[in-house]
C-alpha cells in the first residue's frame, strides 16, 4: 500500500482521539483503488469503538492489522467487494455488531465464533455455502441475517440452549433443505424467516418456541400441500396452531415408541408446571397488576383512526415503521415529563443501540395534521424546524450540529461527543433522508436525528403519537415500542402513586396546582395505528394481538 498521503478523516480521528470513523462512497472508493487498500494508519486508531467502511467496490480485503482495534464495538463493512475476512477478527473481543452484508464472501472465518459479546451478525447478500461450527459460543447473539446466500443448512450447534437471547433469524433466499426439530431450543426466538429455500417439511417442534411472533416459509415446496397453502396466506398463529395439531397427531400414531412417549410426557409436565408457577406468581401480584393497565382501542372502534402512508422509496433507506397513539399519560404532574424524556433517552442508548438499531419519536396529537406520510427527501430539500431551533434544511442542520460538536469537544476537552451529535455518522454519505410529513407538508420527524418543534410534547400534552423506525427489522420496531409502552405504564403508575403537584418543578410560572382526579389514574389507552403502502394495502397495524403479550407480568392488557 502507498500511504505517503494520509487520509484527512484518519488524521483527524487520530489527532482528536475520536471513537468513531465512517468512510463511504465514491470519493473514498477512489482512494482505496489508488492506494490498493485502506490507509494502513486506520489500524493504529486503537480508541475506535465504531468503524464503518461501506459502498466501496474497490475494497476487496481487510488487512490482518485490524486485530489491533480491540475496542471496536461496531464494525460495518457492507456494500463493498470483500472476498474474505481475516481470522484475526477473533481478537475483537468487544465487538457487538458485525455487518458484512453485500460483499463477495464465500466463507466466514472461524474467528467469528470467538466473539463472545456479539449481538448482531449480518452477512446477507454474499455467496456463503456454510456457516462456521461454534456459533453457539456467541451466547449474546440476538439477531442473525444470512439471507441471499447459498447456505444449505444450519450447523448442528446452532440449535443450542446457549443461544438463549437469539430472537431474530433471517435466512431467506438460500438453499436450506432441512429445519431441525431442535429449533425449539431457541427459547427467545421471535422472528424466523426461511422464505424461498428448499424446505420440504416444517417440524411441529417449531410450535414449542414460546415467543415466536413472526414466521415466513413462503416459496418453499412443502410435502404438506395444506401447510404450503397456509404459509403463503395465513398469519403466524394459525400456522403454529396447525403444526401443534400435527405434532399431537403424530404422537398418537407413535404409541409404540415408549421412550418418545415418556419424553413428550415429561415435556408436557414441565410446561404445565411452569404455567402453574406463573399463575401462582400472578395471583400473588394481582394488586400490582391491577395498577398497571393498558387498554387497546382497535382501529375499528375509532372512527377517526389515524393511518400512516409509506412511500416505496423508504425501502432502501429506513424501511421499517410502527406507530400508535397513547392516551392517559400524565405529563403534567411534577417531574413526570422530565422522567419520561429521560426514559426515552435510556431506551435510545440501550435497547436502540444508541439509535443504530432503532429510533423513537414522540408527538403531541393535538398538533398533528393528518394524514401522515413516511417518505424520503434529498438532504437539500428536507426542511424541518428541529427541536429548539429555527427552520433549516437537513444539510444546514447537520452542519450546525457538526460545528456544535466540535465546539463542545474543545470546550470540555472530550475525546468523543454526546447528545444529538453522536448520531450524525448514521446519515453520512446517504443520498436520501427518511422523514414523516404531515398534511400541511411540514416535516415532523427526521429519524434518527430529531423530530419537530411543531409537534413537541409538553406538560399539557394529553395524547401522544409514538413512532419507532428502524433499518434492521419490523420486529425490532415492535420490540422497542413494546418496551416504550411498558416503561410509560410504569412511569404513569409512579406519578399516580406519588401525587406530585403540577407546577412543582418550576415550569408554568405560577403557584403549584394540585393534580385533578383525571390525572391520578394510571391506565393507558393505546389506539391502534395502521401503516399502509401507497395503494392503501395494509403493511402493519400496531399493536396487534401478538404484541404486548409476552413476559410482561407487570402489565395487564385489555383487548
Amino acid at each position: 500500500m502507498d500511504d505517503t498521503k494520509k487520509w484527512p478523516e484518519v488524521e483527524k480521528a487520530a489527532t482528536e482521539k475520536r471513537r468513531e470513523l465512517v468512510l463511504q462512497g465514491p470519493a473514498v472508493d477512489k482512494r482505496i483503488s489508488s492506494n490498493e487498500g485502506l490507509d494502513s494508519s486506520i489500524y493504529s486508531l486503537t480508541l475506535l469503538n465504531y468503524l464503518e467502511v461501506s459502498q466501496c467496490p474497490s475494497l476487496t480485503e481487510i488487512h490482518e492489522d485490524i486485530r489491533h482495534l480491540t475496542n471496536l464495538q461496531s464494525l460495518i463493512l457492507c456494500r463493498n467487494k470483500l472476498a474474505s475476512i481475516p481470522n484475526v477478527i477473533a481478537n475483537l473481543k468487544s465487538l457487538k455488531v458485525l455487518d458484512l452484508s453485500v460483499n463477495n464472501l464465500t466463507v466466514l472465518p472461524e474467528g467469528v465464533t470467538q466473539l463472545r459479546e456479539l449481538n448482531t451478525l449480518n452477512v446477507s447478500c454474499n455467496s456463503l455455502e456454510v456457516l462456521p461450527e461454534g456459533l453457539s459460543q456467541c451466547t449474546k447473539l440476538s439477531s442473525i441475517n444470512i439471507s441471499k446466500n447459498r447456505v444449505t443448512g444450519f450447523p448442528a450447534d446452532f440449535y443450542s440452549e446457549k443461544l438463549d437471547l437469539l430472537s431474530t433469524v433471517v435466512a431467506s433466499d438460500n438453499l436450506i433443505e432441512e429445519l431441525s426439530g431442535e429449533i425449539h431450543k431457541l427459547a427467545a426466538l421471535k422472528v424466523l424467516d426461511l422464505s424461498n429455500n428448499k424446505l420440504r417439511e416444517i417440524p411441529s417442534d417449531l410450535s414449542d418456541c414460546p415467543k415466536l411472533k413472526e414466521i415466513s416459509f413462503k416459496g418453499n415446496k412443502l410435502n404438506d400441500k395444506r401447510l404450503e397453502k397456509m404459509v403463503n396466506g395465513c398469519q403466524t398463529k394459525s400456522i403454529l396452531d396447525y403444526l401443534r395439531g400435527k405434532g399431537r397427531g403424530r404422537q398418537g400414531e407413535d404409541k409404540g415408541d415408549a421412550d418418545g412417549g415418556r419424553s413428550t410426557d415429561k415435556k408436557k409436565r414441565q410446561q404445565q408446571r411452569k404455567k402453574k408457577e406463573k399463575a401462582s406468581d400472578e395471583q400473588d401480584e394481582v394488586e400490582e397488576l391491577n395498577k398497571m393497565v393498558v387498554r387497546v382501542l382497535h382501529v375499528s372502534d375509532a372512527p377517526t383512526a389515524l393511518t400512516v402512508k409509506v412511500s416505496a422509496e423508504v425501502k432502501d433507506v429506513r424501511p421499517y415503521l410502527v406507530c400508535c397513539i397513547v392516551r392517559g399519560m400524565n405529563l403534567k404532574s411534577g417531574n413526570a415529563l422530565k422522567r419520561f424524556l429521560m426514559a426515552q433517552t435510556k431506551l435510545h442508548d440501550d435497547l436502540c443501540g444508541k439509535r443504530t438499531i432503532a429510533t423513537i419519536a414522540t408527538h403531541d396529537v393535538q398538533q398533528l395534521r393528518t394524514p401522515i406520510m413516511y417518505d424520503v427527501k434529498q438532504p437539500t430539500q428536507l426542511k424541518i424546524v428541529a427541536l429548539g431551533r429555527k427552520e433549516m434544511t437537513a444539510v444546514e442542520l447537520i452542519r450546525h450540529l457538526h460545528l456544535e460538536a466540535e465546539e463542545l469537544r474543545k470546550q470540555k476537552k472530550r475525546q468523543n461527543v454526546t447528545g444529538l451529535h453522536k448520531y450524525l455518522q448514521l446519515l453520512q454519505g446517504k443520498p436520501l433522508y427518511p422523514c414523516l410529513v404531515d398534511a400541511e407538508g411540514d416535516v415532523i420527524s427526521f429519524p434518527p436525528i430529531t423530530n419537530s418543534e411543531k409537534t413537541k410534547i409538553k406538560k399539557t400534552t394529553k395524547e401522544l403519537f409514538l413512532e419507532v423506525t428502524s433499518a434492521t427489522s419490523l420486529q425490532t420496531c415492535k420490540d422497542v415500542m413494546d418496551a416504550l409502552i411498558v416503561k410509560m405504564a410504569e412511569l404513569n403508575k409512579f406519578t399516580a402513586e406519588h401525587q406530585e403537584e403540577a407546577g412543582s418543578d418550576g415550569e408554568g410560572g405560577g403557584p403549584p396546582v394540585p393534580a385533578d382526579s383525571s390525572e391520578t389514574s394510571s391506565q393507558l389507552i393505546i389506539q391502534q395505528v395502521r401503516t399502509v403502502d401507497q395503494d392503501g394495502n395494509l403493511k402493519v397495524v400496531y399493536p396487534s394481538k401478538t404484541d404486548l403479550s409476552n413476559d410482561m407480568n407487570n402489565l395487564t392488557i385489555i383487548w
